[in-house]
């Protein structure tokens, strides 16, 4: 596993098995947050089997997929909705993890500070300056 931790409520990791789920259970975290959608690439592991092994480690889960570099508000209003309402922590994953560091850095855009965002996507290993730059201040 590749886990990524951003705040010590939200981690982002590249693509997860159904196998490792039992390993994020493990790792406290309480619920999975999809950001892929299905069928992106050959062989990627459906959303519903990571849904289906989430719920048999009690964790709850919620599909947010984001096409490659195409953020709309409804992907940003579902991504807030599942940042409110899933249990803490929760581990974001998509084929690198660059998305879900990406919305949560939108997410999180008014509520931290940009340099406090980049400074901890930098250290998980994600570039996201150029996007805030984009949003303001």
């Amino acid at each position: 596993m590749d886990i990524r931790i951003l705040t010590r409520d939200f981690a982002v990791s590249p693509q997860i098995s159904v196998g490792s789920v039992s390993e994020i259970a493990k790792a406290g975290y309480r619920s999975i947050l999809c950001n892929r959608p299905d069928g992106e690439q050959y062989g990627q592991c459906e959303y519903r089997n990571i849904a289906e092994a989430a719920a048999a480690q009690g964790l709850e889960s919620r599909s947010v997929p984001l096409a490659s570099g195409i953020i709309t508000e409804e992907v940003l209003s579902d991504f807030a909705a599942a940042m409110d309402e899933l249990p803490k922590p929760i581990l974001a994953y998509c084929r690198s993890g660059t998305r879900c560091a990406m919305l949560w850095s939108v997410n999180q855009s008014g509520k931290l500070a940009h340099d406090e965002i980049i400074g901890r996507t930098a250290a998980a290993g994600y570039d996201v300056a150029n996007l805030l730059s984009g949003l303001g201040r």
